[in-house]
């Protein structure tokens, strides 16, 4: 248990024991000490991120009777979530400023959501998998509810109920699963699976399971809740739910198509048919939108599609284009939100709101906007060498999937439309009687800000490193 733990879980035991540190001090300490609450998060979870160092990754090392597993994927994945729960950390001190007295306990609900993503990644058997997406369940739904007033309670309550629809479809596909293979180990079930021929029943289990994982993605049939939780949702807290657990997810999903599913065509026609939908969906709801919270929802939704149709097409070269995809995508996404977080949350934000601003902050208005680029998928971004480098996968998985690809393509082309309708207002001026908007960012919000930015620019121009990081991980799975 000791060589487990010292392998395997040493990361995950430091964001549990500060947990219980964030419970302890919510306990004990003053509300006046509320601010310390963001500092002991990041502390954390630096230190988490330095403890991944211990991993053992060579060879893969299963952990606690084969339930946890890790490797280089394992361990790449968990280092984004890492990353994107320190920049969540540094974005709440508005909403922890607000909360106050709740402080702690939120920031161990954040961590604890963190904590449940990680052990998403590792899982290495069906029920770990399950009790490790409720950790992450509840501790979004909690975050969602964070901030006051009406919205943030009706979003987490929508988010709820999705959840415990898909949770549903979930449970369904593994028991099915479990009857055909007699166990719930993911290697086992590979094992048994690849020595049978696969029957409707199997099939039918693999969609139930992959349908019940993705509605944390927005996709058909999960995506009626993206755009009121967005609405409702306090941008840091926005930050996590749109990085997270799609990491978390995707990661397992992957893996998932690479192993104890992958034996099943109808899950893989099923999934692209689902992503088209979406996509389709997603794209067209946001050009008559005029909220900014509502469009990147829209946005994050499209997104899950791209990369969930080149996923469901099982290669190498595929999973290193979903891997390299997420990277990018996580980095864009968070410069987007850090952004709104510095011009504060309100429901009714809409494309207008920032008319002019960059004539009054052109640094602010400019790393905003390479953002909303990246995410459109212009060039000297790297949203567009992902975007390449994705669509360029998908057709090389055969022609039965072009027509796929072409109609994500003109997709692609529609989605320009809203993302310009985001950018174009930073650069109209105001008529002499109307006031631009005023913001006065903190340190960490500008830290988020501009290292996101920078970071969408240089892998935009030098992403051959990050290219061969993402196939060597891909081909070690």
């Amino acid at each position: 248990m000791l060589n487990d733990i010292f392998n395997i879980l040493l990361p995950q035991m430091c964001l549990g024991g500060f947990i219980i540190l964030q419970l302890i001090f919510s306990l004990i300490f003053s509300p006046r000490l509320y601010r310390y609450a963001r500092l002991v998060s990041i502390i954390g979870i630096s230190l988490s991120i330095i403890l991944l160092t211990t991993v053992q990754t060579e060879p893969q090392y299963f952990a606690f009777k084969d339930s946890l597993m890790s490797d280089s994927y394992t361990l790449l994945f968990d280092f984004m979530i890492l990353v994107c729960g320190f920049l969540t950390a540094l974005l709440t001190r508005g909403l922890v400023k607000t909360i106050k007295g709740n402080a702690y306990t939120f920031h161990a609900i954040l961590l604890a959501g963190i904590f449940g993503a990680m052990n998403i990644v590792s899982a290495n058997d069906f029920l770990t998998l399950f009790v490790s997406i409720e950790i992450l369940s509840f501790s979004t739904y909690f975050l969602i509810a964070a901030a006051k007033g009406y919205y943030s309670k009706e979003a987490s309550f929508k988010y709820l109920l999705t959840s415990a629809v898909s949770t549903g479809f979930f449970l369904f596909g593994v028991s099915y699963l479990y009857g055909i293979c007699g166990s719930i180990n993911l290697s086992e079930i590979y094992e048994t699976v690849m020595n049978q021929d696969p029957s409707i029943m199997y099939a039918i289990a693999s969609i139930m399971i992959v349908l019940g994982l993705i509605a944390k993605l927005a996709v058909f049939p999960f995506a009626n809740w993206v755009i009121d939780v967005y609405k409702g949702t306090e941008s840091s807290v926005l930050a996590f739910l749109s990085t997270i657990p799609k990491l978390a997810v995707f990661g397992i999903v992957c893996r998932l198509f690479v192993f104890p599913l992958s034996n099943s065509f109808e899950l893989t026609f099923t999934i692209a048919v689902i992503s088209l939908i979406t996509a389709l969906w997603a794209n067209t709801y946001a050009v008559r939108e005029n909220n900014v919270k509502a469009i990147l929802a829209c946005s994050a939704s499209a997104n899950s599609s791209y990369v969930l149709l080149a996923a469901c097409l099982v290669s190498v070269y595929n999973l290193s284009t979903v891997i390299f995809y997420l990277l990018c995508y996580v980095l864009m996404n968070i410069a987007a939100f850090a952004f709104l977080n510095i011009c504060g949350d309100k429901h009714d934000m809409d494309v207008n709101s920032f008319q002019g601003l960059f004539y009054k902050n052109h640094g602010l208005a400019g790393a905003y906007a390479f953002s909303i680029l990246a995410l459109a998928g212009i060039p000297v971004t790297s949203g567009f060498v992902a975007k390449i480098y994705l669509f360029t996968a998908i057709a090389n998985s055969g022609l039965f999937f072009v027509p796929f690809l072409l109609a994500l393509l003109i997709l692609t082309v529609v989605a320009l439309y809203y993302y310009l309708k985001i950018l174009i207002p930073l650069f109209v001026k105001c008529d002499k009687n109307e006031n631009i908007p005023t913001f006065t960012p903190v340190f960490s919000q500008k830290f988020v800000l501009i290292a996101t930015a920078i970071a969408t620019l240089i892998i935009g121009i030098y992403p051959e490193k990050i290219i061969e990081l993402c196939r060597f991980i891909a081909y070690n799975i």
